[in-house]
């Protein structure tokens, strides 16, 4: 038993020397931290791109009056996302990643949804428009999502065509872009919305990273919102 105790103790500390040693940022109980973190729309939102009638930073706390973005101003390819958000009743936002145009970024991006699964409306909704889908493409899978009124805590690794995402701890959703290459039907025989009109395999993937505002009705809160580059 002391010598498998040993030998566990041994690997575990072979693997804290790798991590260590290829910089790889580190999030601790869902709150980044170490060099290389940053927030991504800055201070009061000094680096974010928005319309301030609608966004409003209260506290820290980021919330938006109607259903429109506010984006990065800087643009991303690879780089993990890290960040708290909380559902009102009714709920129906996103987080946006690859967005090449910020106008028409619907068919321009991806979005990973944030939906309030306990609500009567996206209950029912089909497992693509629920929260931690890659909207419209694949529905996530062994979700911890909390209630209307908690905070949530999202993970979104973005590098190369490969996209996961953590939700509350727990890994609910990877993709490769390159199997998505109908804008008609998915992989696994569901449709893709009509306005998703550019199969996800073409998209870039330099752009800006986005927040959805109000959107159907409810609202939704966000804080802590951190990015790490990694090219």
């Amino acid at each position: 038993m002391k010598k498998i105790q040993f030998i566990l103790f041994f690997l575990f500390i072979t693997i804290v020397l790798q991590v260590s040693a290829q910089n790889t940022p580190v999030v601790v109980q869902g709150q980044p931290m170490g060099k290389g973190w940053k927030n991504l729309f800055g201070n009061n939102l000094s680096k974010a791109i928005y319309d301030k009638s609608i966004w409003k930073d209260s506290s820290g706390v980021i919330t938006a009056s109607k259903d429109d973005a506010i984006w990065s101003f800087d643009e991303y390819d690879d780089f993990i996302l890290d960040l708290d958000f909380q559902n009102a009743d009714g709920t129906n936002s996103g987080v946006i990643v690859h967005a090449t145009d910020i106008v028409e970024w619907i068919p321009n991006s991806v979005e990973i949804q944030i939906a309030d699964d306990y609500s009567k409306q996206w209950s029912k909704a089909a497992p693509t428009w629920q929260c931690a889908a890659i909207f419209g493409r694949k529905p996530a899978t062994n979700k911890s999502l909390k209630p209307a009124g908690e905070w949530n805590h999202f993970t979104i690794t973005c590098k190369g065509k490969m996209i996961s995402i953590v939700l509350n701890g727990t890994l609910v959703n990877e993709c490769n872009m390159d199997d998505f290459t109908s804008a008609k039907v998915n992989p696994d025989g569901s449709s893709v919305p009509s306005w998703l009109k550019n199969p996800m395999s073409t998209l870039g993937l330099r752009g800006h990273i986005g927040l959805q505002g109000k959107h159907a009705g409810a609202p939704i809160y966000f804080k802590n919102v951190n990015v790490f580059k990694l090219s």
